[in-house]
């Protein structure tokens, strides 16, 4: 690849997080509805990562909604429904047409891993389906789809038969940009291992999502790098007393606001992204603790213009 301007678009995972919109230290106190907060949200930062995808397959309704509450060029990344990366879903959140495939005793299930093939086939149809309106939406005319993004969990290691389940995602989403986060480290433990994970991604045109987290042997490593001409990196926050705490919400786990200089660092990491052709980088603070996302969202944005 060649060198590159980067276009960087930084945002957050999810506008909507609980902490976040129970206080006013962004969204006016005025603003009650999903319609505001998602406008008034589009105005200050240019993507953002939809998370509550992961939790139930959203209607293509919702699409049309957000493509219609956004301005002409801004990026919807949407995190794929549990099912997609091999975690566990709640059944009774599940569409009738799906729910219908379950055995009967199955269907009121909170965490329900493992569906029959024919049921995770739906899944894969409707979920992306429910993305068309993002997909198919021209750039310059309202907000459009980016990543969809694959966050695999902690079981899922490095072997064959994972490799060749990645391999077939392309397959089961034609047309589909999609982006893949490991969670545990034998994806990338050793230079070796890093190289063959890397080449297999670039070699199916997938992109690798590169992180920010705590260090530990039981954490994937941080370190930025691309697989094609654009990167995904997701911050996650640094506490590793918070990211091992069992209980709590997400928002609990990953509280952690990131100083000025750790962002500067960062900074000059994601600015060498040109010198590997990457043309366009998405940057997602997943620190969701009230506004700690929100403020170093807008402090990275400030610090890679310049």
């Amino acid at each position: 690849m060649n060198k590159s301007e980067t276009e960087f678009l930084v945002g957050t995972a999810s506008w909507t997080d609980r902490t976040l919109i129970e206080t006013t230290d962004f969204y006016p106190a005025s603003m009650k509805t999903a319609d505001e907060r998602l406008r008034f949200y589009a105005s200050q930062f240019r993507t953002v990562e939809v998370d509550s995808s992961y939790y139930a397959i959203p209607a293509e309704r919702n699409a049309e909604l957000w493509h219609e509450r956004t301005p002409p060029g801004f990026v919807f990344n949407i995190k794929a429904f549990a099912w997609l990366t091999q975690h566990h879903a709640d059944a009774t959140r599940l569409p009738k047409d799906i729910k219908a495939m379950l055995p009967t005793e199955s269907r009121s299930e909170r965490r329900l891993g493992f569906p029959p093939p024919d049921a995770l086939d739906m899944a894969f149809q409707m979920f992306w389906s429910a993305m068309r309106p993002l997909h198919e939406a021209d750039a310059s005319a309202g907000g459009s789809l980016g990543k969809i993004l694959f966050q695999f969990p902690p079981y899922f290691i490095c072997k064959k038969s994972n490799f060749d389940y990645i391999e077939s995602l392309k397959e089961r989403m034609p047309g589909a940009s999609l982006a893949i986060e490991f969670r545990h480290p034998s994806w990338v433990a050793t230079d070796a291992q890093r190289k063959t994970t890397l080449d297999f991604l670039r070699s199916n045109d997938l992109c690798y999502v590169s992180i920010d987290a705590p260090q530990d042997k039981a954490i994937v490593p941080s370190f930025i790098a691309a697989t094609g001409h654009e990167a995904y990196v997701r911050f996650h926050g640094r506490s590793r007393e918070n990211w091992f705490h069992r209980g709590g919400t997400a928002a609990d786990r990953f509280k952690y606001l990131y100083s000025e200089r750790e962002l500067a660092d960062r900074a000059e990491d994601l600015k060498k992204l040109g010198q590997q052709g990457v043309s366009r980088a998405y940057v997602i603070f997943n620190n969701c603790y009230r506004n700690f996302g929100i403020m170093n969202a807008t402090t990275m944005a400030a610090m890679l213009r310049h």
